[in-house]
């Protein structure tokens, strides 16, 4: 299921539910753009007209002041705010947000909270995310551990990764571009992609509070590397199984360990690498 939003106004109201332009709209070649490149390989060299993924100086700000800038796809960027607010702890629900507003440029998100005496965090962090990242989030706080008794085979993974894959239209059509999805065991709730990795978690964030879909319990499936910041999103979204294609860092996997998150790295179709909690995937094996 996609999440991609055109540009709109949104009204929140007191129960958290959203009036206006609430409907998704899928717009086409929204993220990406027309390109011309010569392709050199064995033979002759080929002109080829083809697709490049958006890159943009994306903004939120909070009650009218600039909360963060990084570089995103500039898209479902409402979902991207709301997420980011979430994930860094800024808000618990949509009903904390009193109004929420896509700029006419689409590369700026305001958003008007209920508490207007909301101070922006003095401390933030460039983290290892692709665009660099920001969170003002204290990596090395306590959280405690997820309790959840999901399980989930080795095949049921790979499914997921495959369906992923051959979910991401932006990839699809031009590449050079994450995707993340929530799922369960067999089904794929949500689907978001953007150039920042972390960026594809705020999205999922997003488009689960404006959606209506609760994350708690369910599987996070990312093209992109674990790192710590992906690990403290996961933590904020409480999925207790987080897979990627690609690697962990050394960070992710001990903050997963005292999480109680499992990790699943380098998934591919027939193999896959569990680094912490493996009892939640070979729950068999361990009977």
């Amino acid at each position: 299921m996609s999440s991609k939003l055109a540009s709109g106004r949104w009204q929140v109201a007191s129960n958290g539910s959203l009036t206006g332009n609430s409907e998704p709209v899928i717009v086409k070649g929204q993220g990406v753009r027309p390109v011309h490149y010569v392709t050199v390989g064995s033979g002759v060299p080929q002109d080829v007209a083809g697709w490049i993924v958006e890159e943009a100086q994306v903004c939120i700000s909070v009650n009218g002041d600039e909360l963060a800038t990084f570089m995103a796809s500039p898209t479902d960027l409402e979902r991207m705010a709301v997420g980011f607010l979430a994930n860094e702890g800024i808000i618990q629900s949509m009903a904390d947000v009193r109004h929420l507003h896509l700029s006419k440029n689409g590369t700026c998100v305001d958003v008007w909270l209920h508490d207007m005496n909301f101070e922006k965090p003095r401390k933030f962090i460039i983290t290892a995310g692709c665009g660099g990242g920001v969170t003002f989030d204290d990596l090395s706080a306590q959280h405690e551990p997820l309790i959840s008794d999901l399980t989930v085979t080795p095949e049921q993974l790979a499914s997921l990764m495959r369906q992923t894959h051959l979910g991401a239209e932006l990839y699809q059509q031009a590449r050079g571009i994450h995707t993340a999805v929530l799922a369960t065991p067999t089904q794929i709730l949500l689907q978001v992609e953007d150039i920042g990795r972390h960026n594809c978690l705020d999205k999922l964030r997003g488009a689960a509070l404006l959606d209506g879909f609760e994350t708690e319990g369910k599987i996070l499936v990312s093209s992109g590397r674990i790192s710590s910041e992906m690990i403290n999103k996961a933590r904020r979204l409480s999925t207790p199984i987080v897979c990627s294609r690609t690697s962990p860092t050394s960070l992710s996997v001990a903050l997963a360990e005292a999480w109680n998150i499992t990790i699943v790295a380098y998934l591919r179709q027939d193999r896959m690498r569990i680094y912490t909690h493996p009892k939640r995937v070979l729950v068999n094996s361990y009977q």
